[in-house]
């Protein structure tokens, strides 16, 4: 097997108060002043941010507080006002996805000669943020969710033009210079907030095991992903937040989004690119549309190709005498976890989804940046997605 592997992550840190050294790493980084982006209610929590304003002492200038799920260009906006107002010299990400990414648009527009009506008007016509050349201000990624959004070069963000428009930037240079997984962090995360982005990192791991840009290094930090998570999920479902289940579940979904950004490609394909689909346009947290979708989309692939079914298995701790009872395993397998979590089981249960928005939902998987990205082989219709949609409702 050929394979190309380029991959530069960030240093990580892992342990209890391993934020006790981010002015460390930021000054390793040639960084003085930093801005914390975040959202409202983490920025509110004591027990998140007293260690973070602890670990970057004189180096933390001020904290922004404004992110939302929503990820809205006017809040990277007033974030990269805030950097000029501040004269930060990097950015510190805390909390979910939504923050890392608006910290992310922060420093692509901080770093922009361009006003924020032209970036807004590129924007609405292109659905990207064009990032500049040179350098941009350093992130630095405090994550306390597990959806596995840290180890990315993406950087997602929306804007309302007469309707929703979703896009973002792909770019090498957003790719965190620093991030820190503290397990007493993510124990501040409510239940199920926690649970649900834990279903995005898990199908992380499976995607990358059968993504066309898998290799034999992603192959093997999947695997161990899947053996981590597999022991600590239904464990964290059931409430237990103990130090052997907090350290399977973070340390899973380290490795599980370990190599699945890069600068020739993800390692997200069919799963993400239904919950895209069905969590963009509609009440439900991307780590719920998961949960139901994903054991109807593997049970789709499996019928298509192999899926790489064996080391799936393995990771899962699957064991069958054919390659039709290893697939059925590994759906099952994905059940229980999804089920030990606590998350929805079915479309239906999405209260302002119809049935009749499946054929909508099914285009828009289809036209999904991340379906390039399936196996070979798996050359999904609009009317096949649609058949796996109505399955799931």
């Amino acid at each position: 097997m050929d394979f190309r592997f380029e991959y530069a992550p960030g240093t990580i840190r892992y342990g209890e108060a391993c934020v006790d050294a981010l002015a460390d790493e930021l000054g390793a980084l040639g960084a003085e002043r930093a801005l914390v982006v975040t959202g409202r209610t983490v920025g509110a929590s004591e027990a998140v941010m007293d260690p973070i304003e602890a670990g970057l002492g004189g180096t933390h200038v001020e904290t922004f507080a404004e992110t939302t799920p929503d990820k809205r260009l006017g809040t990277a906006f007033d974030g990269a006002d805030r950097v000029d107002a501040v004269d930060a010299d990097a950015l510190v990400a805390v909390g979910g996805g939504s923050s890392l990414d608006i910290a992310k648009i922060v420093a692509v527009v901080a770093a922009s000669e361009r006003s924020d009506d032209e970036i807004r008007a590129t924007f609405e016509e292109t659905g990207s943020v064009p990032a500049p050349d040179g350098e941009l201000l350093p992130i630095v990624a405090v994550p306390t969710t597990l959806a596995g959004a840290d180890l990315s070069m993406i950087g997602g963000i929306t804007a309302r033009d007469g309707g929703l428009i979703r896009g973002g930037v792909y770019d090498r240079r957003l790719m965190p210079d620093a991030l820190f997984y503290d397990p007493e962090l993510f124990r501040t995360t409510p239940h199920g907030v926690l649970c649900a982005s834990a279903m995005n990192g898990f199908d992380k791991a499976i995607e990358t095991l059968y993504a066309e840009t898998a290799t034999p290094i992603t192959d093997g930090t999947a695997v161990r992903a899947l053996d981590h998570l597999g022991d600590g999920l239904p464990a964290l479902g059931e409430g237990d937040r103990d130090d052997e289940t907090m350290h399977d579940v973070v340390v899973g979904t380290i490795l599980a989004q370990y190599g699945c950004s890069r600068p020739d490609g993800l390692t997200l394909s069919l799963i993400h690119a239904f919950g895209h689909g069905i969590a963009r346009g509609y009440d439900v947290q991307q780590g719920d549309a998961h949960g139901i979708i994903a054991p109807h989309a593997l049970r789709y692939l499996f019928e298509e190709v192999d899926g790489n079914r064996a080391l799936l298995a393995e990771g899962l701790g699957v064991e069958a005498d054919t390659p039709e009872g290893l697939a059925e395993g590994i759906v099952e397998s994905v059940i229980e976890v999804r089920d030990a979590l606590g998350l929805s089981t079915q479309l239906r249960e999405i209260g302002d989804m119809g049935e009749s928005d499946l054929p909508d939902v099914a285009e828009d998987v289809h036209e999904d940046g991340l379906m390039p990205y399936c196996p070979e082989g798996l050359n999904p219709t609009v009317d096949e997605l649609e058949g796996v949609l109505r399955d799931a409702w």
